[in-house]
């Protein structure tokens, strides 16, 4: 959940003095999209992949410090809870066999975590929500000891004034409870993908990856069950929203898919931030306003289903990323990379549409967003010729060609395009989503959601696409 901080006790005086900083910084990243400022080098992306830490009985194992330690990797990070871990891939260029780069940096990533995790007797888990996971494994007992999180969760109770947290989930069956800490966001894990993009072409890029989540998480759902209740496909969208809530006004809340599309550019997300978004974290920095900072701590503690980044180059420049978090982990490495080929061909085709934004106006793209994460592939959704369709016929028919077309444009190699773009034609053909494959478990075994989790991890450690899983 972002970068650590020293101190998890605030004064009044370090909200105001952090918010003059925020203030500032946000006019020095104003100058610099009136002047051009960005670096605008090749097309590339990354990823961010969390996962869980499970024991041999299936239950979330809080041993994130000891399997750190072992690593001692600094693109391996702890997370909220001491049962999660994140690992960061390094970017890649977005020509010739990209994918299969990312693919191959994942598998070595978990390659070396595998071992450090078994010598602490648990496993890697890539799932959304772990079935198993129980509502007393969600408690500030197993929070990560960082500075951080201590102050996430002060801070977002302090706004909704002591109140708790209220979960209310509607699916396939109801989910209705009260919550008095943020662990809940820790039952939630996802695959973030990073596209560095340019300042001039990012209010098009923004608004088409917002058009587009939904499809994306129609196709790449895999956390239908939370405390063995059959929620949405993708019940990570709710919990996560539902978790941090701040309890305030709508334009407050931290994790959204946002209320319109960019008008511009992606500036105007950093304006929305300080001007609508109360301050979480007030840790005073020494840097120079150039270096941004406040406002990207700031940045780091809003959530959005598609969040805008800043970064710097070496030499100083600044760059634009675009964060896409509405795909869950899992369920392996092959549809991960696969989910990421789609999303990347089809922001690359979409972002050059014309005239994206008044043909699926806002209010349709967000709602089609919701009614993916809980209705997975049988969701209907307004699309791009005005008609509503079903979720899985506008993949087939309309944006696996689109994809395939923008991933050619970016210069991939046209057996990298059939290869991983060929795993989603299977993945929709066969319908088997992660999603479906538990709930086709369940309907085989019944509802025992530890040998769920032990048979889920069982077909992951084979390596195969979920499409190919067994039962």
């Amino acid at each position: 959940m972002g970068q650590d901080i020293a101190s998890s006790r605030f004064t009044e005086q370090d909200f105001a003095e952090f918010s003059r900083r925020l203030r500032a910084e946000t006019r020095v990243l104003e100058t610099w999209f009136a002047e051009g400022r960005f670096d605008d080098a090749e097309p590339s992306a990354g990823f961010e992949l969390e996962a869980w830490l499970v024991g041999a009985d299936g239950r979330p194992a809080p041993r994130i410090e000891s399997v750190l330690a072992t690593l001692d990797d600094p693109s391996i990070v702890p997370e909220l809870a001491t049962f999660n871990i994140e690992f960061n891939g390094a970017a890649a260029q977005l020509r010739g066999s990209a994918l299969s780069t990312l693919a191959q940096d994942l598998r070595e990533t978990l390659d070396r975590a595998t071992p450090a995790a078994e010598r602490q007797g648990c496993r890697l888990g890539l799932i959304g929500i772990l079935p198993s996971v129980q509502p007393d494994d969600l408690t500030p007992d197993f929070m990560t000891p960082r500075e951080r999180y201590r102050a996430l969760n002060e801070q977002v109770f302090a706004l909704r004034h002591g109140r708790p947290l209220r979960l209310r989930i509607e699916g396939r069956e109801r989910l209705d409870l009260e919550w008095r800490d943020v662990m809940l966001e820790s039952a939630a894990t996802s695959f973030q993908i990073h596209i560095r993009i340019g300042a001039q072409e990012s209010a098009r890029v923004y608004n088409a990856a917002k058009l587009i989540s939904g499809p994306l998480v129609a196709i790449g759902a895999n956390s239908p069950y939370l405390f063995g209740r059959d929620l949405w496909d993708e019940t990570r969208i709710p919990l996560f929203e539902q978790a941090v809530s701040v309890g305030g006004p709508i334009l407050q809340e931290r994790v959204g898919f946002g209320f319109r599309y960019a008008r511009h550019s992606i500036l105007e997300t950093f304006q929305a931030n300080r001007d609508h978004y109360p301050i979480l974290l007030p840790q005073l920095m020494d840097e120079p306003p150039e270096r941004l900072a406040h406002l990207r701590l700031h940045n780091g503690t809003i959530w959005r289903w598609n969040r805008p980044l800043i970064g710097f180059e070496p030499d100083g420049r600044p760059h634009l990323r675009l964060e896409h978090r509405t795909l869950p982990s899992g369920p392996s490495v092959a549809d991960l990379i696969a989910n990421a080929a789609l999303y990347l061909g089809l922001i690359t085709h979409l972002s050059r549409e014309p005239s994206l934004e008044s043909r699926v106006l806002f209010l349709h793209a967000q709602q089609g967003f919701y009614a993916c994460a809980r209705d997975g592939l049988a969701a209907r959704i307004r699309w791009l010729d005005g008609r509503t369709h079903r979720v899985s016929d506008i993949l087939t028919t309309d944006l696996l060609p689109r994809a395939r077309q923008g991933l050619s444009d970016l210069g991939i190699d046209r057996p990298e395009i059939d290869y991983w773009l060929g795993l989603l034609e299977q993945r929709l053909t066969t319908g088997r989503t992660g999603a479906r494959w538990q709930r086709d478990w369940v309907q085989r075994h019944g509802l025992d959601m530890t040998g769920l989790t032990l048979a889920y991890l069982e077909q992951q450690a084979g390596g195969r696409p979920v499409h190919a899983w067994s039962l």
